[in-house]
């Protein structure tokens, strides 16, 4: 029996129990409780007079009642986890002056006088078949005449992404910076001291008793470990909000060599960041968007292929960037299917479980071939929101999710309105979702993205109420000016035109 059968086997062994014997402790407790109660009434009634025995009874019974009320309404209470509500996100887009067409983006690089005519060559082929359109956002600082990639404008780019998105975030939940008790910031490639918390916390004059995480080097994953830490943290601090905040810098990890694993990330990186508040206030379920039913996380840095799939090094000229691995797609996928597996056993009905192991078993047990079967995560998923790392990926689980063009749609809009922000796309897919009116309450929605490492992180949330959909008039989404132009018709190739950079 194979890897992939003996992990569904133990994935629906680890169901079974979960329903049905992780319950029985409280059961048996209950019973216990109510045994003894009998057995203490039967005593006590045994040594009393006959003349008292209805009223002493009746006093018994009533004290036993009421105890084993109370400890059942105990254990009960103690075998579920703090319900953990998403009360609002914002999408950081940046000024018009920020955007930057295909060809304006080509013509730069050729401009700065780095890249060999090889290597612009092979940007221009990338980028005609990336899937991204002619308005993403850089920082100024990489698109001046030379590049001015210091510290002081590196902090500047995360300064305007960071406030930018909580003063937009605190406008629309109304949510006290004094009532703010986590803060979590991911940022993979640009980890300042002081932090990225430190310096939310100095510039919003929180708490001193805020508990804060500065996630780094996590890849563009990051987003849905930053919510898993915050779930965490929420069972632990009570009646509290977590702000979260996912972004990267592009200033200081902008690629200026030859080597041409490390030129695809010019191609596909852009200005963006979120923010996110969660809270476990029982209050906040009248007017939070969603609720946290489960997160999944997948390490697989034990492979030393997928370890060094991708890796921030140096060129054999100096010049420090991103690598990406030529496995990188082949990484994904067994990413992909270790995290998939783990999380079926969560989302997916069990009849659709067993016929998936079903067919795994036949396949495997009679040798015979064809296409393995996939389970349709459409049953009890929605809406999917895939991090935008590019269209290589989005087609690879656009195929090994069996999903349609229009599951795939906020995914493929998000790259070709704003490219790979990273950890943060996953909150421009929903916003997308949102924006076009496609959420109702009682929709799930499966986020799901990779980073370095390498790991697969997901995450499932229940709407708790209908968003309704922007219009060009609201500036409260990202997707304000493009909801009724997008989306749009994306060709396996786009050419570039050298005369519209001019």
């Amino acid at each position: 029996m194979d890897e992939t059968v003996h992990n569904e086997m133990r994935n629906f062994g680890e169901l079974l129990y979960r329903r049905l014997v992780c319950p029985l402790p409280h059961l048996v407790s209950v019973t216990m409780l109510l045994v003894i109660s009998s057995l203490v009434v039967t005593t006590l009634l045994s040594m009393r007079s006959v003349d008292g025995l209805l009223h002493n009874a009746h006093d018994i019974m009533t004290v036993s009642l009421a105890a084993c009320s109370l400890a059942a309404a105990y254990t009960y209470g103690s075998s579920w986890s703090r319900s953990v509500f998403l009360v609002d996100f914002a999408g950081y887009k940046p000024a018009s002056a920020h955007e930057r067409t295909r060809a304006k983006t080509i013509h730069h690089y050729g401009q700065c006088g780095v890249f060999t005519a090889e290597s612009m060559a092979f940007q221009k082929r990338i980028l005609e078949r990336s899937g991204i359109g002619n308005a993403t956002h850089f920082p100024e600082s990489v698109m001046t005449v030379p590049t001015d990639r210091c510290l002081r404008t590196a902090n500047e780019e995360s300064h305007a992404v960071v406030f930018g998105v909580i003063d937009e975030l605190l406008a629309k939940t109304r949510v006290r910076p004094i009532d703010i008790g986590v803060v979590i910031v991911n940022s993979s490639l640009y980890s300042p001291s002081p932090s990225l918390t430190s310096l939310i916390v100095n510039r919003y004059v929180l708490r001193n008793d805020v508990v804060t995480h500065n996630l780094s080097g996590m890849g563009c994953s990051a987003g849905i470990i930053a919510i898993d830490l915050a779930k965490r943290l929420l069972q632990v601090y009570i009646d509290t909000y977590a702000l979260v905040v996912s972004t990267e810098n592009i200033t200081l990890n902008a690629y200026t060599g030859n080597y041409r694993p490390m030129l695809v990330t010019n191609l596909l990186f852009r200005m963006g960041g979120a923010a996110i508040f969660l809270s476990n206030r029982h209050d906040e379920r009248r007017r939070a968007k969603y609720e946290l039913i489960d997160t999944v996380r997948t390490h697989r840095g034990v492979s030393n292929q997928s370890y060094a799939c991708v890796t921030q090094e140096e060129d054999e000229a100096g010049h420090l960037g991103v690598s990406l691995s030529k496995d990188l797609m082949v990484v994904a996928a067994e990413a992909l299917r270790a995290n998939i597996t783990t999380l079926g056993r969560h989302v997916l009905p069990i009849s659709e479980q067993l016929r998936f192991i079903c067919a795994v078993v036949v396949k495997r047990g009679f040798g015979k071939k064809g296409r393995s079967y996939i389970p349709d995560f459409t049953l009890s998923l929605q809406h999917f929101c895939i991090h935008a790392g590019g269209r290589s990926v989005l087609d690879e689980l656009e195929k090994s999710l069996n999903l349609s063009e229009w599951h795939m749609e906020p995914s493929r809009m998000t790259l070709y309105r704003f490219g790979n922000t990273s950890s943060s796309s996953l909150w421009y897919e929903l916003a997308y979702c949102e924006a076009k009116g496609r959420i109702t309450r009682g929709d799930h929605v499966l986020q799901i993205a990779f980073g370095s490492g390498f790991k697969c992180n997901s995450a499932v949330w229940k709407a708790l109420r209908t968003v309704q959909g922007c219009s060009a008039t609201k500036d409260s989404s990202p997707w304000s000016q493009d909801v009724n132009v997008l989306p749009v018709l994306l060709p396996r190739l786009m050419p570039i035109i050298d005369d519209d950079a001019l």
